[in-house]
């Protein structure tokens, strides 16, 4: 077949890819820009694009064209290698046309590709996988101590750019996501026939834009969430507060549904009534676990809510009364003096 088994066959099913992944970036980086500007609108983002089934079909799309990128990169430069030979032993020094980016877009994807590895595993794998895997809180990946709500994207943000390495790694990724994006953007224009004097330097430029806006939003945007994160205000903040207790008590209603149903599942099955009872105790403690988990991450979480406010102070003045002794020994008694207490008016 011509498309993948011709040289330029190759390199349009590259800068088809490549194009696909540029607007996939533009649109990521304007998703970032939401987080800054409304921390809450981003979550919301974040649960329509969680385990819906649109989502994780463009996802599976997105995850396919990235592996045809990747194949067919090392396939292109397998084939420039072979035809070359061992003169490119020879050059040392690179001819003016020929730019530094374009030698080394191999290295340069490398780059990009172990910095998405850092990125997905610090967001999408405690994310839309997590949440299209299972919605049981104990699964689901801790910040700060309590089970973090895989549709909470702000709490992601506050986990991953608390981590000393996070900006740094980024700030690696960018520089080589801006040469290896800029390089890539005018030259799939070219392997599509637009490379004449009049339109390749324009495209050059265009290139040269759009890969520096993105490239340093996406920079701007790791500086902005390692301060915020640092400040802890994806925990402080009483808008995102009030939208993480929203969630979880949604999921303790839905917990407490499901638990009424199955019981009456149970209670209305043939088993005999030593099962029952042990299916009973089994599911009230898989039910106590779960909003035992649900309930910390609301006093972790929405620690600022009123209502929350209120319980936290009530608990603790639970445990303050069940530190107390019931009644003073008598050993302490005897030794309280009363010679001098005199009786007040």
């Amino acid at each position: 077949m011509w498309l993948t088994n011709s040289s330029i066959g190759r390199k349009l099913i590259m800068s088809i890819t490549g194009a696909a992944l540029i607007l996939f970036l533009t649109f990521h980086v304007l998703m970032n820009a939401v987080a800054i500007v409304w921390p809450t609108a981003y979550n919301t983002i974040c649960q329509l694009l969680g385990a819906n089934w649109y989502a994780l079909v463009a996802s599976m799309g997105l995850a396919a064209l990235f592996v045809l990128h990747i194949v067919y990169a090392f396939i292109l430069t397998l084939q420039n290698r072979k035809a070359r030979g061992n003169d490119r032993y020879n050059v040392t020094t690179l001819p003016p046309h020929v730019e530094w980016s374009s030698n080394n877009m191999l290295v340069l994807g490398i780059v990009v590709v172990a910095f998405l590895v850092a990125h997905m595993i610090q967001f999408w794998a405690k994310m839309q996988l997590v949440e299209a895997l299972s919605h049981d809180p104990a699964t689901w990946a801790h910040v700060d101590g309590a089970a973090a709500n895989p549709a909470m994207g702000t709490l992601f943000l506050h986990a991953a750019f608390n981590e000393v390495w996070t900006p740094i790694v980024y700030i690696i990724g960018f520089v080589a996501l801006w040469f290896h994006m800029n390089h890539g953007f005018w030259s799939m224009f070219q392997t599509a026939g637009w490379n004449n004097d009049t339109w390749l330097p324009r495209l050059k430029k265009i290139a040269c834009c759009w890969t520096t806006i993105v490239v340093g939003l996406f920079t701007i945007q790791a500086v902005w969430f390692t301060i915020e994160a640092k400040n802890d205000s994806y925990l402080n903040n009483e808008d995102l507060q009030a939208q993480y207790f929203e969630a979880y008590t949604e999921m303790m209603s839905e917990a407490q549904e499901s638990i009424q149903a199955q019981a009456m599942e149970i209670q209305i099955s043939d088993a005999s009534d030593v099962e029952k009872e042990a299916k009973f105790m089994e599911l009230q403690a898989a039910f106590d676990a779960k909003m035992g988990l649900i309930q910390t991450a609301v006093k972790t979480y929405c620690k600022d809510i009123p209502q929350v406010k209120a319980w936290i102070q009530q608990e603790e003045a639970q445990k303050a009364m069940q530190g107390l002794p019931e009644e003073l020994p008598m050993e302490e008694l005897e030794e309280v003096d009363t010679t001098n207490v005199q009786p007040q008016n």
